[in-house]
């Protein structure tokens, strides 16, 4: 009993003591602008008792980090914790010396590290200089020169100045490539972005020489190498020289020796079922004994992908080894279950313009799923490719717990307006162009763009909506306002078309994309007395309300300059509402064959229908379809085919057939042209309110060469040819050209 009392006393007096203890003071001092109780919550300083060395340690992290302070010294003697700080001074205002431009002034200070109104940390003004030498190397100024100095102001203010020298931009004058390079210059400039300085190229800026382009352009030289088999290629370096007539960009190129894909092997980890990856082998099959491309390993890939996808294998990663030999690259793939990590959080950063939704939506991992890495390498792929952003990173780290992890994606906006004008001149006439583009207007990733373009006939005009990624869906929602004038005073007639249009694209299997639209079309036409009794019937203004579908199967190896593959695509429109009701049909095919790095062979075939769903009248002149001009060469534009008086107008039905292929060797590399052998096959025939001008009995062909030649007058493009078979109405054409560029 004796014991009890005792330990019963001690608890008591323990207890007692320690209701009675009291929290440690907080004191702090030396801060002006920022008040205690900021202080307190940015360095989070809980209230105790005591403080050990690691909660002195974090608030020193924590308020350091805020870069509000120039030092920071924290203690903790006799219940007291003593947070003393010395601010960093404030900057009043940022001045750019020696740039006049506002909007280049407005670029330099968004980017800058200091900011107006934000603490002056000398450390970053290299730093700062660093950027704004990028900045003008990034806008063609190279040589400008930069420096920074700063003023000592009251109250523990300063004012910064950055005085500038841009010095001249520096234009381009002349790209060469050297090295084993076993590609024709003409192609490689084709794929890089930098541009050789023309007098027609006055609002391109690719023709100033820019660090971010030659390093762009290297990327490009190696991945198109590497898409026709040259594993081992290598950009070697590049080389700038300056003379008075600009800089010469020299690109020194390895190729290395050109790979097949000799085999493809799995290596599937034991805990997985390989009998669900055996369709994969279809792939396999596509690829094995072509040259090697990293398309094709995409292919295999976004395949392993659908199959994975397809039986919720939620952790099932995949990787391959590209083992190379003398007798070609073999792919080793690897499937295997990865770490069962789930994405905790999602930050996305660098974003000022864009809308953070837009940047979410291209995503293919979202807060909550199992972490993967090649779906998020895919997705930083899916963001460059959105063409808004010049350079985008990712940076994976440890969440809150051990099988949570927290992404950063981070992005960097380039500008996304553009402008451009074209003009041509040919043996067909004049034409001039102009036209506006914005990427990404007001930050919600959608494209605007408008066109306008006059000939000596015609003057066509056209207004476009696009959202590649409408409601997140990933379908393209699009719309369009156009108007088409055409004036043939020779034939009588004037004819006014206006448009309103809408359609949404979508992939609905793989490689196959499927685009329903809604078409509303005014069609005016008025005729003089010289006028055809066909024009004279169908005076008057017609409306038409109608429904179109395109299929297309794309299964080219790349969209740019394919060398393998094709895409074919069948069109169809119908009238809903209509005051001359037709239905039109349009099939085409575009196949393409590699003889080797420079020869590809192309087959092309073309077809077009147009018929009356009232037996009463006739389709409109406005509807009438003639052959494209690039489906049959030789022949003038619109000049063949039914004939009514002297007016060409075409017909009800089109096809055509065509041959093309390019003979590299056939002009010297420094020519910088490219030259084509083709062989054409095309008819025009059926007019539905005559019998008599039925013209489907002749086939029209010709054959010929196409030159492309970057002239030092603009670029040029001439055809030789001749009419192997034509109807004496017919117009041949037997030398034309076109000189006309965008710029």
């Amino acid at each position: 009993m004796k014991i009890k009392l005792i330990i019963y006393f001690f608890l008591s007096f323990f207890l007692l003591n320690n209701s009675f203890a009291e929290n440690a003071k907080i004191i702090i001092s030396g801060n002006e602008r920022y008040d205690n109780e900021t202080i307190i919550v940015y360095g989070e300083v809980s209230s105790k008792e005591k403080y050990g060395k690691n909660d002195i340690n974090s608030i020193l992290k924590n308020l350091y980090s805020t870069n509000f302070f120039e030092n920071v010294d924290v203690s903790f003697e006799n219940k007291v914790l003593k947070i003393t700080v010395r601010e960093y001074p404030i900057i009043t205002t940022i001045n750019i010396e020696g740039e006049k431009t506002q909007k280049f002034k407005d670029l330099i200070t968004e980017r800058l590290i200091s900011k107006q109104k934000g603490p002056f940390i000398k450390e970053y003004l290299e730093k700062d200089i660093s950027i704004v030498k990028s900045v003008y190397e990034f806008l063609g100024f190279n040589r400008a020169e930069i420096d920074a100095k700063y003023k000592e102001l009251a109250n523990n203010q300063v004012e910064v100045f950055f005085f500038v020298e841009k010095g001249e931009r520096l234009k381009i004058s002349k790209i060469q490539f050297i090295g084993d390079k076993k590609i024709r210059d003409k192609r490689l400039r084709d794929i890089i972005v930098s541009e050789e300085n023309k007098f027609w190229k006055f609002i391109t800026k690719n023709t100033i020489l820019n660090n971010k382009n030659i390093e762009l352009d290297k990327r490009l030289l190696s991945n198109y190498y590497k898409s026709i088999g040259y594993y081992d290629v290598k950009v070697l370096s590049e080389s700038v020289t300056i003379d008075e007539e600009g800089v010469k960009l020299i690109y020194n190129i390895s190729s290395g020796l050109r790979y097949r894909v000799n085999k493809i092997s799995t290596n599937i980890d034991q805990a997985l079922d390989k009998n669900v990856f055996l369709e994969i082998n279809k792939e396999f099959n596509k690829v094995i004994g072509d040259f090697y491309s990293p398309f094709k390993v995409k292919s295999i890939l976004d395949e392993l992908d659908r199959i994975i996808n397809s039986n919720d294998l939620q952790f099932v990663q995949h990787s391959v080894n590209e083992i190379v030999s003398t007798e070609g690259i073999e792919l080793k793939i690897n499937i295997f279950e990865g770490e069962k990590n789930t994405i905790e959080r999602v930050n996305i950063l660098g974003n000022s313009v864009t809308n953070e939704d837009v940047i979410r939506s291209e995503l293919l991992l979202d807060e909550g799923d199992p972490f993967n890495q090649l779906k998020l390498d895919q997705s930083i792929s899916e963001l460059k490719a959105r063409g808004i952003f010049s350079e985008v990173k990712s940076k994976v780290t440890s969440g809150t717990e051990k099988d949570l992890k927290v992404i950063e994606i981070i992005v960097d906006e380039k500008p996304t307006g553009e402008i451009t004008a074209g003009a041509g001149v040919g043996s067909d006439g004049s034409t001039v162009a102009f036209g506006v583009k914005e990427n990404n207007w007001l930050g919600t990733g959608v494209k605007l763009s408008s066109f306008l373009e006059i000939d000596e006939t015609k003057v066509k005009g056209e207004l476009r909506f696009n959202n590649p990624n409408f409601d997140y869906t990933g379908n393209a929602l699009a719309f369009n306002v156009g108007a088409v004038t055409n004036d043939r005073e020779d034939s009588g007639y004037k004819n006014n078309t206006i448009s309103l249009g809408t359609s949404i694209d979508f992939e609905q299997y793989r490689n196959i994309f499927i685009r329903p639209g809604i078409s509303l079309i005014s069609d005016d036409l008025t005729v003089e007395s010289k006028a055809s009794d066909l024009l004279k019937k169908q005076a008057g203004t017609y409306s038409e309300l109608g429904i179109n579908y395109a299929i297309r199967r794309d299964e080219r190896n790349r969209a740019y300059m394919p060398t393998k593959g094709y895409v074919t695509s069948f069109y169809q429109s119908l009238p809903v509402v209509s005051d001359n009701a037709s239905i039109k049909n349009v099939f085409t095919l575009s196949n393409y064959k590699s003889i080797n790095e420079n020869l590809v062979g192309t087959f092309k075939l073309y077809g077009a229908a147009v018929n009356s769903l009232d037996d009463s009248k006739d389709v409109r002149i406005s509807k009438r379809i003639n052959v494209p001009p690039n489906r049959l060469r030789g022949f003038k534009r619109n000049k063949i085919g039914p004939v009514d008086g002297s007016d060409y107008i075409g017909g009800n039905y089109v096809s055509a057939i065509n041959f093309e292929a390019l003979l590299p060797n056939l002009l010297p590399n420094s020519s910088n042209a490219d030259v084509s052998l083709f062989l054409d096959f095309a008819n025009v025939w059926g007019v539905d309110y005559s019998d008599v001008l039925d013209d489907s009995y002749k086939v029209r062909s010709s054959t010929g060469l196409q030159t492309n030649w970057l002239s030092p007058i603009g670029p040029l493009s001439f055809t030789l040819s001749t009419a192997l078979s034509k109807k004496s109405t017919d117009q041949s054409q037997g030398f034309k050209f076109n000189l006309g560029t965008t710029f």
